[in-house]
Order: structure tokens, then sequence, then C-alpha cells
């Protein structure tokens, strides 16, 4: 196993090393500038600012230097926000989203592996139907939909929950339903679909043949194995949530990691853009690692190349 953690995190340096390479050449490719606003500065100005922020020297010379600068844990100061640099900006706004995105993802798995074990325990009843009418709702809607609506329903009709920021324990409920809905559904539908393959197990039909009943056989031997394609979704659902969902952080006006990357892109924070995507891919790569090992936990049959 440590030998596979090894191979693994090797490659996930080569990932984020293509991924930095990759975003940092794309946003060159794009047409204008960090500095051209509405209000058009002077030719002296724009050469003085593009001086100071080493953005006057080839393209090569900018990527090089970046790579050894960020090696070193540093992404370079902001070219929006003046005087703070990105990592700093990281590092604050990071702990807002990750207590949103992670009670989101708890919300998830708490209701979402429930309701699929339900599902497949009362397939083709009126509670099977019932789930899986609401599981491809939360596929279809879109967060930003399921924003509008709450608000508008829970914020501005009925007055009960507040609508911007983080502020009580009350101000979480909206947002984190509206991150945790898709996914949800999502989980709900995975575990039911899952669960019903491995119901149909020679091993499972062997218990009910012992006279096992029906929710222990489900509960304790087919959730297991079931769980597995869970496990596989949660990993990337658990870091694009930890660093924040872009529509509902902007609806929200919630000052998260999400919607300071929507910004750096509208204002072409070049130096934002390259240290979020960063960021956000190594937490990717680290938590694929971790889940990869946790199938070994989960099912030792699981052989790790």
């Amino acid at each position: 196993m440590v030998k596979y953690a090894i191979k693994r995190i090797a490659m996930g340096l080569l990932s984020l090393f293509i991924v930095a390479t990759l975003t940092f050449f794309l946003m060159q490719a794009v047409p204008g500038g960090p500095f051209m606003s509405e209000k058009a500065i002077s030719a002296q100005a724009m050469a003085a600012l593009e001086a100071k922020y080493g953005l006057d020297q080839p393209v090569l010379v900018q990527y090089k230097n970046y790579l050894v600068n960020a090696l070193h844990g540093d992404f370079g100061p902001s070219l929006k926000q003046r005087g703070r640099d990105v990592s700093d900006i990281i590092a604050t706004k990071f702990p807002v989203s990750a207590s949103l995105g992670g009670t989101a993802v708890v919300v998830a798995l708490v209701v979402g592996i429930p309701m699929g074990c339900l599902a497949a325990y009362h397939r083709g009843k009126w509670a099977d139907n019932l789930i899986i009418f609401f599981a491809t709702c939360g596929i279809a809607v879109p967060s930003f939909v399921t924003s509008s609506v709450l608000i508008y329903t829970f914020g501005s009709k009925l007055k009960l929950l507040p609508t911007i920021g983080l502020d009580s324990p009350a101000s979480y409920i909206m947002p984190v339903t509206a991150l945790a809905f898709y996914p949800t559904a999502y989980i709900a539908r995975l575990m039911r679909s899952s669960l019903l393959d491995v119901m149909g197990q020679d091993y499972m039909r062997t218990a009910r043949a012992k006279g096992v009943s029906g929710f222990k056989t489900l509960f304790k031997h087919a959730l297991r194995n079931a769980i597995l394609p869970v496990v596989t979704y949660v990993g990337p659902m658990l870091a694009g949530l930890l660093v924040g969902s872009f529509v509902v952080e902007k609806i929200f006006t919630i000052p998260g990691l999400g919607r300071e990357f929507v910004s750096a892109i509208t204002n072409r924070d070049y130096m934002m853009i390259m240290g979020t995507t960063i960021f956000l891919a190594a937490l990717v790569i680290a938590i694929n690692v971790v889940v990869d090992i946790l199938y070994k936990i989960i099912d030792p049959r699981i052989k790790l190349k």
C-alpha cells in the first residue's frame, strides 16, 4: 500500500504540473489583460503596472518564475486586491467555503445513503417511486434555480431565514440545502442502483435462503459492498464543495473561495486564477488518493497496484 501511495502521489504531482501549465498558457492566450477597464489608463501607467507585476517579461520567463515561486508556496500578489497575496486570500476564504461545503457533504451523505437504501429495500413500491422522483428532480434542477426558489420562498415571502452571509446557524440552512440538493439526489440514485445489483448476487440469495431478514441482509451484508461507488463519487464531490460552489456563494453573498474565483475570472486576476486552480487541483488529487486507500479498507479483496 505504501508503494501504491507513493506512486499515486508522484502521478498527482505530474497532474498538478499539467494543470498549472495549461491554465497559465490558456490565460495568456485570452485577449485583454488585468489592467484593462472601462476607464482607459495611459500607456505609461499600463507599462508601469506590467513592470511591477512582471507581466512585461516574455511568457516563458513569466511561466518559469511563477512555477519556481509556487513550489515555495508563493502564488504571487493579487492583481486586483492591491497589497494582498493570493496565498493569504486563500487562507482567509477557504475556511468559510470549507465550513459551508463540509456541512453540505455531511447532509448529502446522511440523507442520500439512507434514501438509496430505503428505495432499494422497497423496490417498485410507492416509497421507491417517491425517492426516484425526488432524485430525478435533484439531478435535473441546477443549484442557481434551487437557490433562487429558496430565497424567494423562505427569505422574501415567509421571511424565515436570512439570505446573505453566514452570520448565524440559521443562515447556513438555505445555502447548505442548495449545495447538498444535487449530491443528495445523485447519491440516493447511486446507492439504490448499487444495492439492487449487490442484492442479486449469490451470497445475498444464500443469506435470504437461510432465513436472514431482508433488512438485516441489506444493512449488514449488502451495504458494505454497495457503498464503493458512493465513495468514488464522494472524492471529487468533497473537494468541489470544500473549495466552494461558485454560483451558490455568489447568490447568497458568502465571502468564500468560490466567490473569489468568480471575481478573479471577471477581473482577469491572473494570479488569483492560477492560485485557486492549483489549490483546487491539489485538493482533488489528495482526496482521490485517500479514496483509493479507503477502497482497500472497505473491501480487502481490492488489490492496489
